[in-house]
């Protein structure tokens, strides 16, 4: 039990009473999560969820207290939109790193429940559940107005609907498929007038929806209706329709947090779109695209919107950083979408650059006109360049292509391989002072193999698996080399995996300085930290993609690259 306080009130927090559900165990299973998940958000009161999910354009709260209360309560399925809101609102109450996901599995549980439904020959599929204004709660209503044509949901599509004769009623025994069938027609019915009911003052987006809805025969009556008679109250769940979803891409986080932003403000002042259009000079086509489509708006459309809508100067500010975020992010996925397939090191080398430096390396190659990339080792703010990603990303790879061309452009390496890699395939090539293939290098060993660096010489320790020698006796010899490499024609290339390299190294630590380096499939957002940038949801928990590379040289800027192979 805890305490919170809403208002000047103190409260005390408790669970709610669960209904009996004993003889429905998904539906209990459903509810028996959605509890834990309550508890999880540290029991917030019905009236602190109501308020989260907030109102709708119209003034009305999309969720009440009491429908809150009774999707906890009831033992009954609860629709989905508002299961959807509500379970939205609770993990961003507990901070869950990713609220998308908890709202899916819940999207689960519910389809779950829904097929347990059908399933049983005893149950039919829902009546209409029409809520009268005075209900209090006008948001959970799928209400068809007075004049909308009556359609039997198991009218196969294109087919005008029958009424039953006078005094039948429909089979109990009909089948499993049908009642499916039923209750997907039926829910598809509710969201299509709601959202009819949402739009009805804004002409324009009201038309392009309805001309969706007239692609399929069966709909087109209701939408003729729909458009000539508002339907009865009822809100719009915000809920997309299938036509207008999209694959989800790297940049969708990007888009979906501007999008809800811009959201907010447009709500708050109950601007329709046709208002939009009238207030910024966009027209309300392109306003509704983006919208329905998670496209990114126009940057001077975003700035029209804040001029108009009076925003102070920190909203400015955060919407335009907003939108800079997705426009990065989309450019990051387009360049990643032209990039080939795959590349070798013969190929790679031909498009670097011919008057490149000495101890310039090869990580990667981009851009429209295909070109290498790479650190030039003999300038920036360390004399580091670090390669990381998880086990199995190609960190090896990275490292042989690294230094295959600096050995090409007539540099001297120190190979440092504890345990088993590629690299050390190397060893034995001309130009390869020393090679360590220990669990340790020792302190003389290393500075003995560096005594041969100089400003025309220099050297080059390229290290895999650095979270092993982490503690190595000659981490004196590395971290002078990391403070002092430039001058005595010293630098350090390493690589490892993302989650144990260890910033409680003092050596490994101060590589981060050089700002720079290659990502590999990174999978945590700290990974970032070890090449000198912040990463993303656009890049960060990808699956593994051998060949594929996120390179910064110490600019500012993440690249999408294609490592050799």
């Amino acid at each position: 039990m805890q305490k919170h306080q809403e208002g000047a009130e103190i409260v005390v927090a408790q669970p709610w009473k669960r209904p009996d559900l004993a003889d429905q165990p998904d539906l209990k299973k459903l509810n028996d999560e959605l509890h834990d998940l309550r508890l999880d958000a540290g029991l917030p009161s019905a009236r602190a969820i109501r308020d989260r999910v907030g109102k709708d354009a119209q003034d009305y709260w999309i969720v009440n207290h009491q429908a809150v209360l009774d999707t906890f309560q009831k033992p009954d399925l609860p629709p989905w939109g508002r299961l959807e809101l509500i379970a939205r609102v609770l993990a961003e109450f507990a901070r869950y790193s990713d609220v998308d996901a908890q709202v899916d599995r819940f999207k689960a549980l519910w389809k779950q429940v829904v097929r347990e439904t059908v399933a049983q020959a005893s149950v039919h599929p829902p009546a209409d559940t029409t809520a009268s204004a005075g209900d209090g709660d006008v948001n959970d209503a799928t209400a068809p107005s007075e004049g909308l044509p009556k359609q039997d949901a198991g009218a196969p599509s294109g087919q005008a609907a029958e009424e039953p004769p006078a005094g039948k009623e429909t089979p109990a025994n009909a089948s499993q498929d049908s009642a499916q069938f039923n209750y997907a027609h039926e829910s598809l019915k509710g969201l299509i007038l709601n959202a009819a009911q949402a739009l009805w003052h804004d002409k324009d987006a009201l038309r392009v929806f309805l001309g969706v809805v007239r692609r399929s025969e069966g709909f087109v009556r209701m939408a003729d209706a729909a458009e000539e008679q508002r339907p009865a109250n009822a809100t719009f769940y915000g809920v997309k329709s299938k036509e207008f979803e999209v694959d989800r891409s790297p940049a969708r986080m990007e888009l979906v947090t501007l999008h809800r932003r811009l959201d907010e403000h447009r709500l708050k002042r109950k601007w329709s779109f046709t208002d939009m259009e009238e207030q910024t000079g966009i027209s309300s086509d392109a306003w509704i695209r983006w919208y329905t489509h998670d496209e990114l708006p126009e940057r001077e459309a975003l700035v029209a919107f804040s001029h108009m809508a009076s925003l102070t100067q920190e909203d400015h500010v955060l919407l335009l950083g907003l939108w800079d975020a997705a426009h990065d992010a989309l450019e990051v996925q387009q360049r990643t979408a032209s990039l080939p397939s795959s590349v070798n090191f013969d190929e790679a080398w031909t498009m670097r650059d011919p008057a490149a430096p000495r101890l310039w390396a090869l990580a990667g190659v981009a851009g429209d006109n295909l070109a290498a990339y790479g650190p030039d080792l003999a300038s920036g703010t360390a004399p580091a360049f670090v390669v990381a990603g998880p086990a199995k990303s190609g960190r090896s790879t990275a490292l042989v292509n690294i230094a295959r061309s600096l050995l090409a452009s007539g540099a001297q390496l120190v190979l440092a391989t504890p345990r088993p890699s590629p690299l050390g395939e190397l060893a034995d090539r001309e130009g390869v002072v020393a090679c360590f293939d220990q669990d340790n290098i020792g302190h003389d060993e290393l500075e003995e193999a560096l005594s041969v660096a100089s400003a025309e010489e220099p050297v080059v320790v390229v290290m895999d698996d650095a979270e092993v020698l982490g503690e190595c006796d000659a981490q004196r010899v590395l971290r002078n080399l990391l403070e002092h490499g430039f001058e005595e024609g010293i630098a350090l290339v390493l690589a490892g995996d993302e989650d144990k390299l260890g910033p409680s190294y003092p050596w490994l630590g101060k590589a981060k300085r050089a700002h720079r380096g290659l990502l590999l499939s990174p999978q945590e957002r700290h990974a970032g930290d070890w090449i000198g940038i912040k990463t993303g949801d656009s890049v960060v928990g990808r699956p593994l993609a051998l060949g594929r590379g996120w390179l910064h040289l110490g600019d500012g800027k993440l690249m999408a690259v294609t490592v050799p192979r």
